[in-house]
Parts: C-alpha cells; sequence; structure tokens
C-alpha cells in the first residue's frame, strides 16, 4: 500500500514539473525572454506614454484605446497582416466619429503617425492611408488636415515595384485654416546622401512613418525604418518663421483608405480625378502625440516585422 502511494506522489509531483515546464514555454513568456531591440521586448513599449491612437485590426475595426467603432465602413475585410491580422481594403475606407485623445486644440503639437502598408494599386491613382480631419459636415478642402498621410500610387505603372509616400501637416488659429506643410520622397535627384531615396515595396509590406516636429518645425518621412524624404522639403516656415506646433480645430475625425471629400462624406469638400479609395492592406497604425526619434523609429520596424 505505502509503495503504491509513493508511486502515486511520484507520478503526481511529475505531472506538475511537466505542466511547469510547459508553462514557461508560453507565448507570453517567450516574448519576454527574447533580445531586447532597442531598448524595448514589444512595439507597445515604443513611446508608451505618448501613443494615443492604435488601430490592430486584429479581426476588429475599432480603435484600439478607446475602443471606438468606424461610423461608416465599406468594402473592407480582414487578411494576415504583419503581426496576426491586418485590415484589407477594396476600394473602401473607415471613417470614425471623434476620438477624444485626438480632438483638442493641443492634442498633437508634434506628431508621429506609424503603419504598415501594401498597396495593391500602383499606377491608378492616388491613395489614402490616414488622415485627421476636420468634423464631415465642416471639413471644405481635403489638404487641410491637419493630418494627410498618402500614397501617390498614380505615379509609376502597374508593372513598377517603386512607390512614392507623401505626407502633410496644417495648423488651425482660433478654429480657422492657417497654414501646412508637406513632404515626399521624390522631386530632384534621388538616393541616399542627396536629396531622397527611393521606395521599392509596391504589392508588399512597407513599414511607413511620418513625422513632423513642433519644436523645429521638420517634417520627415521613413520607410522600412529609414529616412527616405526630401530634404528640401524637410524644414516648413512661413516667411522665414517657423509654423511650430500643430493646433487642430475640433471636434476632428479619423478616416483611413479614403480622402475627406465627398466621396466618403465630405460634403464640403469636392472630389478631385486623380484621387481613388485605397486597395490593399494595412496594418499596426499607430498615432503618437511626439516626434519618434529616428532610433525609436527603428525599433518600431524591426519588433513588429518580429510579430512582436
Amino acid at each position: 500500500m505505502k509503495t503504491r502511494q509513493i508511486s502515486a506522489w511520484i507520478a503526481a509531483v511529475g505531472l506538475l514539473a511537466s505542466s511547469a515546464v510547459f508553462t514557461s514555454c508560453s507565448k507570453d513568456d517567450d516574448t519576454a525572454t527574447l533580445p531586447p531591440i532597442g531598448g524595448f521586448n514589444s512595439a507597445d513599449e515604443v513611446a508608451a506614454s505618448n501613443l494615443v491612437a492604435y488601430w490592430g485590426f486584429e479581426n476588429s475595426n475599432n480603435e484600439g484605446k478607446s475602443s471606438t467603432a468606424p461610423s461608416k465602413a465599406t468594402n473592407n475585410s480582414f487578411v494576415t497582416g504583419v503581426k496576426g491580422q491586418a485590415l484589407q481594403l477594396n476600394a473602401g475606407y473607415l471613417v470614425y466619429p471623434t476620438i477624444a485623445a485626438l480632438s483638442s486644440a493641443n492634442a498633437l503639437p508634434s506628431v508621429t503617425v506609424s503603419a504598415w502598408v501594401n498597396t495593391a494599386n500602383n499606377g491608378t491613382a492616388a491613395t489614402s492611408v490616414f488622415a485627421l480631419t476636420q468634423a464631415l459636415a465642416t471639413q471644405d478642402d481635403w489638404n487641410r488636415g491637419p493630418i494627410n498621410m498618402y500614397v501617390e500610387t498614380g505615379s509609376f505603372k502597374p508593372a513598377s515595384d517603386t512607390i512614392r509616400f507623401h505626407a502633410a501637416f496644417h495648423t488651425y488659429s482660433g478654429g480657422n485654416y492657417s497654414v501646412g506643410g508637406d513632404n515626399v520622397n521624390g522631386f530632384g535627384l534621388e538616393d541616399a546622401g542627396k536629396k531622397y531615396q527611393v521606395v521599392k515595396g509596391a504589392k508588399t509590406w512597407v513599414h511607413y512613418v511620418m513625422v513632423y516636429d513642433g519644436a523645429n518645425s521638420t517634417i520627415d518621412l521613413y520607410a522600412n525604418g529609414k529616412l527616405v524624404s526630401n530634404s528640401d522639403y524637410r524644414k516648413r516656415d512661413v516667411g522665414g518663421a517657423p509654423i511650430g506646433n500643430i493646433v487642430l480645430a475640433p471636434p476632428t475625425q479619423v478616416l483611413i483608405g479614403g480622402w475627406p471629400s465627398a466621396m466618403t462624406g465630405y460634403t464640403k469638400s469636392s472630389d478631385q480625378g486623380w484621387q481613388a479609395l485605397y486597395t490593399g492592406s494595412i496594418d499596426e497604425l499607430r498615432v503618437y502625440s511626439k516626434a519618434l526619434s529616428t532610433a525609436d523609429i527603428g525599433s518600431l520596424y524591426e519588433l513588429e516585422k518580429a510579430g512582436r
């Protein structure tokens, strides 16, 4: 009888030990024990206190921090993304009601918008990735932001693997449009050490980041962790005076995949013939209320690329 009890006790201890070993190999523990990248274990740790909006598109279109659902979604589904699932648009878009963290006058004095994009309509028309806009019934021009982040997919033939990024910021004074500025990886001399870098990335995943630094009045664009924008357009001023911090005109709305024009419900803003709705995928869309450093952008790229 004692022998049986001892044997049963040994078997139980062995089972507990096996369970402990199995538990130690869980996904969360594996991530925590992987070597840090840039001092971070996951993309969520990068500038965490300044992350004001996030879309992971894990079988949901809701903005993750506020749980805000789109007020309108057209031609959208989900596909395998860079991390888990991604948003798939087929000439579609998502428009959101006001998200509080993005809708106060001083919410985004500086801003970083980061997203993974995989565009399929290269060589047709320009398509928008992300826009922070005025209210649907207020905005009277697509190019008054305050944030526009788009892809000039009409610039190259469908067979080309080249992709051109273009982004802009705009500021308001007393609720009225004031000034803005943009940057692009194009125009003039190309390649590293000159004015800008060509991005090879049509029909494949590319990490696309725009940064506006209000303290220095500079706008930069990154692709796959590298600065690619045109140095001629980096410093933005008006009559020699720096533009400074972005001031919003609340309430604002978020538009993903579409242009703020009549085609997406912005009734005061006319449609433009060179613009189209987005076709392709978008994943891991993040908005920060600061200008991320080149090092942090590189870490974000490497972490998300690794599924972390």
